[in-house]
Parts: structure tokens; sequence; C-alpha cells
């Protein structure tokens, strides 16, 4: 099982995989610093199962990664979490709009952060059942 986590910031990102290890879901966790580096990894590396997204990004923004995800034949039905610190409606709306499967608010405090990533990984590592187009 594997996770793609799109984050650009380090500290949230070096968090966000200490959370998803300690929680023991996923035995690989692919990164990338910034949109651009997100999509050439969906297009030639193996599938995730989930993508871990974040809207602030540097090249090419969150919701531009999710509007090509979801444009992508291929891509289409690989399950996406925006993972951001934008609480905005209009931002939560567009995420939705664009085909986001679930909005997740980063919280501030360390331990709900972890306790936040670890239900969201129960859920779409553990719980979710993707459809067979979708390679793990």
């Amino acid at each position: 099982m594997s996770v793609l986590l799109v984050e650009d910031d380090p500290e949230d990102a070096a968090l966000t995989i200490r959370a998803l290890k300690r929680h023991n879901l996923t035995n690989h966790v692919q990164h990338a610093a910034d949109g651009a580096e997100a999509l050439d990894i969906l297009r030639d590396g193996p599938m995730p199962r989930v993508v871990l997204l974040d809207l602030k990004l540097p090249k090419i923004h969150g919701f531009d990664v999710l509007k090509r995800v979801r444009d992508d034949e291929r891509l289409r039905l690989l399950p996406v979490v925006v993972l951001t610190s934008s609480r905005e409606d209009p931002d939560i709306s567009r995420a939705y709009a664009l085909g986001a499967n679930s909005y997740i608010v980063k919280p501030v405090d360390f331990d709900q952060f972890t306790k936040a990533i670890g239900d969201a990984g129960v859920y779409w590592m553990l719980l979710n059942q993707t459809p067979v187009q979708v390679a793990h």
C-alpha cells in the first residue's frame, strides 16, 4: 500500500509521514514537494492507493493538480484527499467541485494532527474499497 503525499512544507511533510508510520498504515510513502513533481510521479510511477494533496503548492497549484488527475482517464478514479490549512469555504467548495474525495483541514496541535492523519489513513488505506481500475 502506498500514499502519495503532495506537500511543499518540509515540516508538515515530515509530521504527516511520521503520523502515517506511527499508525502502521503504509509500507511506502512517496513525497512530492510541488504540483509538477506530483503529476510526474502519477504519470510515471506506481499508482498510489490514495493521494494526500495540499492546495498551496509551488509550480502547479493543488487545484490544478486535482483537475489534471480527474481529467486523466487512468487517474480519474484515484482517491484524492485534500489536506490543507485553508478553512475557506470557496476552497472547500472548489475542491469538491473538482472531484476531491475528502477535504481535511490540518489541525495546528500535533496530537490532533496525528489523530486526524491516523483516522484518515485508517479510512482510506484499510476501509475504503477502490474500483479494480485503480491499480495499487
